[in-house]
Formats: structure tokens, C-alpha cells, sequence
């Protein structure tokens, strides 16, 4: 019988290829002069093979496909379902709407909406009566309707409770009983850690341990939101290619772990995007490059749902351009590059599933080490993880400042006759000081610095 091509090969362990690279060094120390220390403390190797495989599978827990997003802020419900629709028009499969009233109307905001369009919903509120509202449609539309309810998580970014403890869960509570007949109403948001400047290893553990509260509140309750929806957790991806693949993978491992020892559904959705963190208005039109390779990392890591940022989203107000070009990348992987062709397509690769593994096991552990200080609520309060965040975020600002992290058009390769746009936003006008309950954690980006000089 003839063989195929690779086993006409010889197979070659990992010794034996260490040992053949060693030799063609000739003296020179093969750790110092081929591993690589990551900035999340993983040493890169010139090779991997098939000893580096995780035993891990997550091909069952992948979805079978990913759909592009649009999103859309709703200060009026009529100018936000104008817009919903137009992007359905121009190839948006689910769109995202962020709604920053009570007021806004979501019979008016979803009117006419085809039930093949997937809806993701996130208030600047907590109200249960609005949900009420939302699940009435579905009974009459099926549509299918994500609602992105994270207290913990605007804790987190805010400071404060909507209310205070007590009553936000207990509204929450409110919301997944009036909810019912939506497909989730719990989320939780990895991207205000990316955004501030953690490493890939404490959004994992923070995420977990971050979920991990919600589990602990509702495992004694009578409505269990984990027992039957998914939680949604939203992630923004970076520009580090292979490793953000791999923390998306890593992030199905470890909540497919977690749900296990509750016995809850194992299911969850992930809601990527690209960060806000390496972001730039300098040269900003690269930024159109940072954000496709960003969401091909989205892709490739195998998230359901991926929305991309407006290359000018930093500093200009959204307009009908930079809407467009955000969506067209997506429709450009999809339907030109075919990244919806293969189920999983990182399965087997020895590198991304070495780092899927690596990625994993340190946020686990870092996971535990939360949980034994008391869990994430109780971190959070005294601080420390937010100094854990700050820790990190200035390290990787030093490497900024140093140009050891590169970003075209800012801190290298600068364009001497570089001048800065007109801001239509406020992006270095400081915040108005308020009480609150705990410290944020603050969104910063790496290139600030270098752009207030320019002011």
C-alpha cells in the first residue's frame, strides 16, 4: 500500500530537534538566543510538534460559525432602527445595540426586524420593567434577543453599584425572571481589564473569577440563569495575533472547567471586538489594519459574535464612513477571505494549542489564588486587583515608551509632517471627580502620552 506523504517521513521528537538546532548554534546558548519571554511571562520556542498538544479538546464547544455585528448607540429609537435596518441592507447579521435610555422605546428601536438577525442588547440602566418590555416582543416577533446585564461588571468600570448590592442583584434576579424568554440576560465583561492594561493571563482569571460571583449568588436559587441560557462573555482582542487566538480559546477551556463543577450549562457566547488599548490618532488610518487583524484573531480563536471598532472611533463621532469600513472588513473575511469555511480552525495547530494550554493553566491558577483571598468582589473592594491592573498596564506603557511594543505611525515610523485631526470628542479632557464606592478601573491607551504633546 502506498504511503501518504508525511508517512514517507521519519518521525522527529522534540529532543532530537533541540539537539540538531543546538548543534548548528555552534556554542551559542540556545535559551538566550532562540526562547523568547512573552509579555505574559510564556516562553516562545523556535519549534513545536506534536508533544506540545494540549489533551484539552474544545472542537464539541466551538460554535460552527461566527456572525459579524454593527453597533449602534440609541438616542432615539426611530434614528437607531433607521440605522439597524440600513446596516441589515449593506450585510450586518446581528446588530448591537447600545441604549442609553430608559425612554428609548424598543417596539419603535426593533420594528420591522427580521427574525434571522440576531439581537444583543446593552443598557447604560438596570430595570427589569425594560426588560419586561424587551421579552414581550420576543413572544410576539421570535426574535432572538442577547441582553448584556452585568452589575459586577459596571461596578468595575464605574466604581459604583447602580444602586447598591443588595438591590442590583436583586433587580437582577428581577431580570432573568422577566426575562424568560430571552436567549441570555447575564454577561461578563473582559474588555474593561484589556482596555486598562492586564495581561492576557488576568483577564482570563479575573473573567473566571469575575463569573465565578454570579455562580456562587445563584447556585442556591430557585431561578439558576446558568442552568439553561449561556452567559455571554464580552472580550476585546489585542494586537498580539497568536495570542489573542489562543486566550479566546483558552477563555471556552477554562469556563468549560468552571461550569463542570457547578454542573451547569456549558454553553457560552463570546462577543469580541477589537480593543481600544493600542488604538491610535496618529496615523489613525492604520488603525483599519489593527482592527482586521484583531478580528481575524476573534475569528480564528473561534468567538460567535464579532463587532468591529471605527478606525476613528477614539476621537470622532460616529459617522456613516467609518461605519461602513468597519463593516465591510467583516464582510471581507467572511465572503472574500472565507473565514467561515473550517469548524475550529486552530484545532491541532502545535503552536496556538501549546499557548491555548499555557494561557489556561496560569489563569486557573491565578484563579484560585483570587478565590483564596476571598473572590473577586472582595479583591476588587480592597483594591487589589486594580493595583495588580496598574502594575501591568505600566510595565507594558514602559515597553511603549521604550519602543519595544511598536505601534506604526506613533511611537515608530512617525510622519514627521504629522498633524493631529480636529476632536470631535473630548478624549484628554479629564473626567469630572465623583464618589464612589470602590476605584475603577480606568480604560488608558498606550499612545496618550505622545498625543497630548501634539495638542
Amino acid at each position: 500500500m502506498t504511503k501518504t506523504l508525511f508517512e514517507q517521513f521519519d518521525q522527529v521528537s522534540a529532543k532530537e530537534w533541540k539537539q540538531k538546532i543546538q548543534f548548528d548554534l555552534k556554542g551559542a546558548d540556545y535559551n538566550e538566543a532562540l526562547i523568547y519571554k512573552s509579555y505574559e511571562g510564556i516562553d516562545v520556542k523556535p519549534f513545536y510538534n506534536e508533544e506540545d498538544i494540549s489533551h484539552i479538546s474544545i472542537d464539541n464547544l466551538n460554535p460552527s460559525t461566527w456572525k459579524n455585528s454593527l453597533k449602534i448607540e440609541v438616542q432615539d429609537a426611530t434614528d437607531g432602527n433607521t440605522s439597524a435596518l440600513e446596516a441589515i441592507k449593506k450585510g450586518a447579521e446581528t446588530i448591537y445595540f447600545v441604549i442609553l435610555s430608559e425612554k428609548i422605546d424598543p417596539n419603535i428601536l426593533l420594528a420591522n426586524i427580521k427574525s434571522d438577525i440576531g439581537i444583543y442588547i446593552e443598557t447604560a440602566f438596570l430595570s427589569s420593567t425594560y426588560i419586561e418590555r424587551l421579552n414581550a416582543i420576543v413572544s410576539e416577533s421570535a426574535l432572538d434577543i442577547f441582553v448584556l446585564t452585568d452589575i459586577i461588571g459596571n461596578l468595575s468600570k464605574t466604581g459604583n453599584w447602580y444602586t447598591n448590592l443588595k438591590e442590583d442583584h436583586d433587580v437582577l434576579e428581577k431580570v432573568l425572571e422577566k426575562g424568560a424568554s430571552l436567549k441570555s440576560c447575564i454577561s461578563v465583561d473582559l474588555s474593561t481589564f484589556q482596555n486598562a492594561g492586564a495581561t492576557m493571563i488576568q483577564q482570563l482569571a479575573y473573567g473566571l473569577a469575575h463569573v465565578n460571583e454570579y455562580l456562587n449568588y445563584f447556585q442556591d436559587k430557585s431561578l439558576n440563569p446558568f442552568n439553561n441560557t449561556p452567559v455571554i462573555f464580552k472580550v476585546a482582542v489585542g494586537g498580539n495575533y497568536f495570542f489573542e487566538i489562543a486566550k479566546i480559546r483558552a477563555l471556552r477551556v477554562l469556563w468549560d472547567s468552571l461550569a463542570g463543577e457547578y454542573n451547569m450549562l456549558k454553553k457560552c457566547y463570546i462577543f469580541a471586538h477589537p480593543s481600544h488599548r493600542n488604538k491610535t490618532i496618529l496615523d489613525y488610518n492604520v488603525n483599519m489594519l489593527r482592527t482586521t487583524t484583531e478580528c481575524m484573531s476573534a475569528v480564528l480563536g473561534g468567538a460567535d459574535v464579532i463587532h468591529n471598532v471605527r478606525y476613528d472611533e477614539i476621537y470622532n463621532l460616529e459617522n456613516d464612513f467609518g461605519t461602513r469600513i468597519a463593516l465591510n472588513q467583516l464582510l471581507i473575511l467572511k465572503s472574500e477571505s472565507y473565514f467561515d469555511i473550517v469548524n475550529n480552525p486552530s484545532s491541532g495547530s502545535y503552536y496556538i494549542e501549546s499557548l491555548t494550554n499555557q494561557l489556561a493553566e496560569k489563569a486557573l491558577a491565578l484563579f484560585k489564588n483570587i478565590e483564596e483571598g476571598g473572590g473577586y468582589l472582595i479583591q476588587l473592594k480592597a483594591g487589589t486587583i486594580q493595583k495588580k491592573i496598574k502594575e501591568s498596564a505600566d510595565k507594558e506603557q514602559e515597553l511603549f515608551d521604550k519602543e519595544e511594543i511598536v505601534l506604526t505611525g506613533a511611537n515608530t515610523f512617525k510622519n514627521p509632517d504629522e498633524i493631529m485631526p480636529p476632536l470631535q470628542k473630548e478624549v484628554f479632557k479629564e473626567k469630572n471627580v465623583r464618589k464612589t464606592l470602590i476605584n475603577p478601573i480606568i480604560s488608558r491607551r498606550l499612545c496618550e502620552k505622545i498625543e497630548k504633546n501634539l495638542i
